[in-house]
C-alpha cells in the first residue's frame, strides 16, 4: 500500500511525516541530516512502494540521491511555486511536512527537474567558481581602497599583472598600509590558485564536451559561459523551444492579464541567477558587434533604452544557443578572429596538441601590410573545419532577408567567407613607482609612455 511521505528539510534537522493513502498521519518524526541518521531511517522506515517529497534547498540532492534507492519515487518540490506552504499563516516544520506529503497524495506538488551526475558536477564547479571569482574581486577592491585611502593613485588599469604588482611591491607606503597589501595580497594569490585549479578542472570537462565549441562561437560566450549555460539548461529535450528556455532562466518579461486588462512589466528573474547574470554580462558588448546580433541590439538601444537592449539580447542569445545544440551547429556570423582565439585556447587548455604556425619551414615570409607585422584572419569556414567545429549550414530565408535589408551586416558576412589581413599590434607598458612616505604625502606617478 503506497504511503506518502512528507519532507521538511533544513540544515540540521529533518521533519518527517507519512501519510497512509487516506491522507491520515501514520507516523512523525525529527532527526538529525547526517548521512548515518539518513541511512537509518530509509532501512528501517522506507518501503518500496512509498512516495517522497522534499523542497529543493542546498542540500536537497545529496540527500535525493540517498533516498532515491529505498522508495518508489521522490519529487523535489519548487518552493517558490509552493504557495500553500509560502504563504500560509501559520507556518511550521510539522506543517510544512504534512502539506507537502498531502500535496504529494493529491498530484498537486510543483516539482522541479532533477539533474544527472553530470550536470550536477558542472553546477557545482560553475558556481564554486564564481564564488572564488567574487571573492577575488573583492580582494582586489580592498587593494584599491588602501591606495585610495593614502591619495595614491595606480599607474594604471591593471594594478595586478606582473608589472603592476612590482609597482605594489616597491610602494613606499605607512607600515599600516603595507600589513594590509601584504594579506590582501597573500589573499590574493591563494584565491588566484584556487581559480586556477577549479578552471583547469572546467577545462578538462570543456575538451570532453563538444557542445561548448559551438557555444562560443557566439560573440560575447566563452568557455565558462558555456559551461553555465549547460549546467543551468540541462537536459534540453524538456524545451519546446528557445523562448522556453530563455523563460526557465527568468529572461522574459513578466506578465499579469485579467479580461482585457494585460501588463507586461519586467523580466521574471526566476531561475539560475548565476546564468541569468552571465548572460546578461556577455551580452553587455554587443553593441559594436558588426553581425546580425550587433544590429538587433542597437536598434533596440535606439528605440528604447541600453539596459532594455543588454536583457533583450541576453534572452536572445539563450534562443541561439537553444538552437545551435539541438541543431549541432555554429553560429554562422561569429567574428573569426575573436572565435578563433577561443577555440584555440580551448584545445590548448583542455590538453589539445599544439598547431605550427607562420610560414612552413625553407620559405620566406612575404610582407602584406607597409609596416611589415601583419596577422591573416582564415575564412571561418575554414577556421571551423580546423578546430573540428561542425560546419556551416546556409541561413533561412528569414535570415537572409534581415541581413539584405541591412547593408553594414551584409557587408559583414560577406567578409566571413574571405581571409582577412590585420596589423598586429602590441604596446609594452612602461610602470613607475611613486615615493610615498610615511606620512601620506605622495609624489605624483608618471603615466606611461604612450
Amino acid at each position: 500500500m503506497t504511503r506518502y511521505i512528507g519532507l521538511d528539510l533544513h540544515k540540521r534537522v529533518l521533519e518527517v511525516c507519512i501519510l497512509d493513502q487516506g491522507g491520515h498521519v501514520e507516523a512523525r518524526m525529527r532527526l538529525p541530516v547526517d548521512r548515518d541518521s539518513l541511512a537509518s531511517f530509509a532501512k528501517s522506515e522506507l518501503r518500496l512502494d512509498d512516495r517522497v517529497a522534499v523542497e529543493a534547498t542546498t542540500n536537497t540532492w545529496p540527500v535525493v540521491e540517498l533516498l532515491r534507492s529505498y522508495v518508489a519515487d521522490v519529487t523535489v518540490s519548487n518552493p517558490m511555486a509552493t504557495k500553500a506552504i509560502a504563504q500560509a499563516k501559520v507556518k511550521t516544520d510539522k506543517i510544512d511536512a504534512r502539506m507537502l506529503a498531502q500535496l504529494l497524495r493529491a498530484d498537486f506538488l510543483p516539482s522541479v527537474w532533477q539533474p544527472d551526475a553530470d550536470t550536477s558536477r558542472l553546477r557545482q564547479l560553475t558556481n564554486q567558481r564564481a564564488s572564488l571569482v567574487a571573492d577575488r574581486i573583492s580582494i582586489k577592491n580592498r587593494i584599491h581602497a588602501v591606495l585610495h585611502q593614502r591619495l595614491i593613485p595606480p599607474p594604471s588599469t591593471r594594478l595586478f599583472n606582473e608589472h603592476g604588482r612590482q609597482w605594489l611591491d616597491q610602494l613606499e607606503i605607512d607600515p599600516d598600509g603595507r600589513a594590509a597589501l601584504r594579506r590582501d595580497l597573500h589573499l590574493l594569490d591563494e584565491l588566484e590558485h584556487a581559480v586556477a585549479e577549479v578552471d583547469r578542472m572546467l577545462f578538462r570537462l570543456a575538451g570532453e564536451d563538444p557542445r561548448i565549441k559551438l557555444l562560443i562561437t557566439l560573440p560575447g560566450v566563452d568557455v565558462a559561459c558555456a559551461q553555465t549555460i549547460l549546467g543551468a539548461l540541462g537536459d534540453l529535450s524538456r524545451f519546446a523551444d528557445g523562448d522556453h528556455a530563455a523563460s526557465y532562466l527568468g529572461l522574459v518579461p513578466s506578465t499579469k492579464q485579467s479580461a482585457e486588462h494585460a501588463y507586461h512589466g519586467p523580466i521574471t528573474k526566476a531561475g539560475n541567477t548565476h546564468a541569468r547574470w552571465m548572460l546578461v554580462e556577455a551580452a553587455q558588448h554587443l553593441g559594436n558587434n558588426p553581425g546580425p546580433l550587433g544590429a538587433f541590439f542597437r536598434r533596440l538601444e535606439h528605440k528604447k533604452n541600453r539596459n532594455v537592449a543588454v536583457v533583450a539580447t541576453a534572452r536572445k542569445l539563450v534562443t541561439i544557443a537553444y538552437l545551435l545544440l539541438t541543431r549541432g551547429e555554429p553560429y554562422r556570423y561569429a567574428m573569426p578572429a575573436r572565435t578563433g582565439d577561443k577555440l584555440r585556447n580551448l584545445r590548448l587548455r583542455s590538453g589539445g596538441a599544439r598547431r605550427p604556425t607562420g610560414c612552413p619551414k625553407g620559405t620566406r615570409p612575404i610582407a602584406k601590410l607597409p609596416d611589415g607585422s601583419s596577422r591573416t584572419i582564415k575564412p571561418l569556414a575554414t577556421l571551423y573545419a580546423d578546430e573540428a567545429v561542425p560546419g556551416l549550414l546556409p541561413p533561412t530565408a528569414a535570415e537572409q532577408s534581415m541581413i539584405n535589408r541591412n547593408p553594414a551586416v551584409a557587408a559583414f558576412v560577406a567578409s566571413l567567407a574571405e581571409p582577412q589581413v590585420r596589423p598586429r599590434q602590441y604596446r609594452k607598458p612602461q610602470i613607475h613607482a611613486p615615493s610615498v612616505d610615511t606620512g601620506g604625502s605622495t609624489d605624483r606617478a608618471r603615466r606611461p609612455a604612450r
